[in-house]
């Protein structure tokens, strides 16, 4: 199973190497978390990937950060439209396997924008 955890161990360096070229070129912005949780986004980040108020996110753990994506609605659809999809002929996966292999694309996404 996928420990996110333990994931980066061993990669500190490159991670820190990594953020201090980003920092070096002004491409990192530093906020603080609110006593409500709340992260105010810097609005030269805000506008270069056009998020405005209301814009909904997803937060994913990445083990060390977290990692803001946009939501993207799905558009609406009948049973009739999607069923075909659901037709699988091969050993059923447990739920353990399909978490592990959507962890498993979330952070290759993450690591080929690296």
């Amino acid at each position: 199973m996928f420990d996110r955890h333990n994931y980066w161990q061993g990669k500190d360096d490159k991670i820190l190497t990594y953020f201090l070229h980003l920092l070096a070129l002004n491409l990192v912005e530093v906020t603080r978390l609110s006593s409500k949780g709340q992260v105010i986004i810097p609005k030269a980040l805000r506008a270069s990937h056009n998020w405005e108020a209301g814009q909904e996110l997803m937060a994913i753990d990445v083990g060390d950060g977290i990692l803001l994506k946009p939501k993207k609605p799905f558009p609406e659809t009948t049973l009739a439209q999607v069923a075909g999809c659901l037709k699988y002929r091969g050993k059923p996966k447990s739920l353990d396997n399909i978490e592990d292999a959507i962890r498993q694309g979330i952070m290759e996404q993450w690591h080929d924008r690296s």
